[in-house]
């Protein structure tokens, strides 16, 4: 099937920058974020021709990126592999209590909870994504928004 040169060019161009924003949740780095980011479409667009269309191009880009900012987390600092990357969402006008609540989740959690409300991915997305079944997809969700509501309760915050 394959991927254009275009298709990844208009990609890279209209969603640089959520990319680049999740990618630094990441890698807690801006600066690295920004070689994850690169690195991430550098790969695309060497292995387009590899593309399956199984999911869209975005969540194939969104798990290469994915993949190479949990590998360069590793690569500089050993140290972080046990911490989760830190993948609250913020807007204009953050809400301290749902991101702590958010920056509370499990890792795999956060992670999923980050691909669906900040990248905007389908749960068959996420599920390439992550490498994992839709059913768990909808199950890690359920389960967060469970996990969050009872932390934002605990907060004081009604939901």
């Amino acid at each position: 099937m394959g991927a254009t040169t275009a298709e990844l060019e208009r990609l890279y161009r209209g969603r640089y920058r959520m990319f680049l924003d999740g990618m630094t949740r990441v890698v807690r780095d801006p600066e690295a974020a920004r070689e994850v980011v690169q690195e991430a479409f550098s790969r695309a667009l060497r292995s387009r021709r590899r593309f399956r269309g199984d999911a869209n191009l975005e969540a194939w880009v969104w798990r290469i990126a994915v993949n190479e900012a949990l590998r360069m987390r590793r690569d500089l600092a050993p140290a972080w592999r046990d911490e989760a990357p830190d993948l609250a969402v913020e807007d204009a006008r953050p809400d301290s209590a749902v991101r702590d609540a958010v920056s509370a989740l499990p890792p795999r959690r956060r992670l999923v909870v980050f691909l669906r409300y900040f990248a905007d991915l389908s749960y068959g997305e996420i599920a390439s994504i992550c490498q994992i079944s839709e059913g768990t997809v909808a199950a890690t969700l359920a389960q967060s928004h469970a996990e969050l509501s009872e932390h934002l309760r605990a907060k004081g915050v009604n939901t």
